[in-house]
């Protein structure tokens, strides 16, 4: 209660009489509209909760339903038990319209510029009318096992486009520049109707050429100084590669191109002759002007055309899908040995005599094998 004073004769508090003097009117506040309207609050509810069914997603992928193609992709990337058993249901599904795409790896150093090179490129793809699908394969972090998958967005045009699909993902520690999974996330995207099929590798050199086991047509990108003719003999990613373009072959840097070039073309020929039959070249390009893409292509088409009549195509495909059961039964293997109730302390104590010096390395294996 507030000290009484007296007003026109009239005694009054002091807060009565703060509250007649004040010129402004305050009155009771409204509550704060929410920020989400409670019905798509209620939806969001429901779509969370329901589950797409296997059978949904799979006939969702064959009709071209992005949303679909992405769910299922996150499937085959989970490291989950039942993921794994529902990505393989789907592409048991999809399988029958798999194999329908030109598939192309794209591998170079870091700073080559894959990723406007492939913009580029695929917004040629796209005014051909062609329906083009990127898989980037995104470096993750020894310590933290984090990727920054950013490559989506320096490819603007192509993320606007309907025709167009970009998925990156981590390499998660897979070595030879691609995913564990990045084989059944290609089969996905031929399966949703995309003719041609980009992987872009992470870039990381030599080592890269695992990329080269899954894919009909492997694109090299170089830099004009990055390395002499004596470079281009080294083995490796370079005898591998099946045309390799000098990149960023504009303004002062062209003349530079131009050279590097004609020495990688010498080079090419000094390794011996490809089963394909196909002749690599070696070519310029440019990633923002746009220069030598519709050449890149052409190329592209004329190995195509040219191992199909050979009857390299369809061999290296069944080539390919031999090498990846291999591959795929020795890790189920290795994974199931690891698992074998003890053998993680067995490992240790043979370890141990290892260490200090009271068996042989060989013998510990085999032991470790029996048992």
């Amino acid at each position: 209660m507030g000290t009484p004073n007296k007003d026109n004769g009239k005694e009054t508090t002091d807060q009565e009489g703060a509250n007649q003097k004040s010129a402004l009117s305050v009155n009771p506040g409204v509550a704060d509209a929410p920020a989400i309207s409670p019905y798509i609050r209620d939806q969001r509810k429901t779509l969370s909760r329901k589950e797409i069914s296997i059978e949904e997603l799979a006939a969702g992928i064959l009709s071209g339903n992005r949303t679909h193609l992405s769910k299922a992709i996150t499937l085959v990337e989970s490291n989950l038990e039942a993921h794994n058993d529902k990505a393989q249901a789907i592409l048991e599904l999809v399988m029958p319209k798999v194999g329908n795409s030109i598939r192309i790896g794209i591998t170079g150093v870091p700073g080559v510029g894959k990723s406007t090179f492939i913009e580029s490129f695929g917004s040629y793809l796209l005014e051909q009318n062609h329906k083009l699908a990127v898989l980037a394969i995104d470096p993750s972090s020894q310590r933290t096992k984090g990727s920054i998958l950013g490559d989506k967005t320096r490819m603007e045009i192509l993320s606007k486009s309907e025709n167009a699909f970009i998925r990156p993902s981590p390499s998660s520690g897979s070595l030879g520049g691609v995913a564990r999974k990045t084989r059944e996330s290609m089969y996905l995207c031929e399966a949703a109707g995309f003719d041609t099929i980009i992987i872009e590798t992470v870039g990381v050199g030599q080592s890269e050429t695992q990329v080269h086991s899954m894919v009909d047509f492997f694109l090299l990108l170089m830099l004009a100084g990055a390395g002499d003719e004596l470079q281009g003999i080294k083995r490796g990613i370079m005898e591998m590669a099946d045309l390799i373009a000098i990149n960023k072959a504009d303004g002062a840097n062209e003349p530079f191109a131009m050279r590097a070039r004609v020495e990688y073309e010498s080079a090419l020929h000094l390794f011996p002759a490809p089963e394909s039959k196909w002749t690599p070249r070696a070519t310029t390009c440019s990633g923002i002007g746009g220069k030598g893409i519709d050449e890149i292509w052409k190329l592209v088409l004329d190995y195509i055309s040219t191992t199909k009549t050979n009857g390299y195509y369809a061999k290296n495909r069944e080539n390919q899908t031999r090498m990846w059961f291999e591959e795929t039964l020795r890790e189920v293997v290795l994974e199931q040995f690891f698992a074998k109730p003890g053998k993680k302390e067995s490992i240790l104590e043979s370890e141990k005599k290892l260490m200090a010096g009271k068996s042989t390395l060989l013998k510990e294996i085999k032991h470790l094998m029996e048992n």
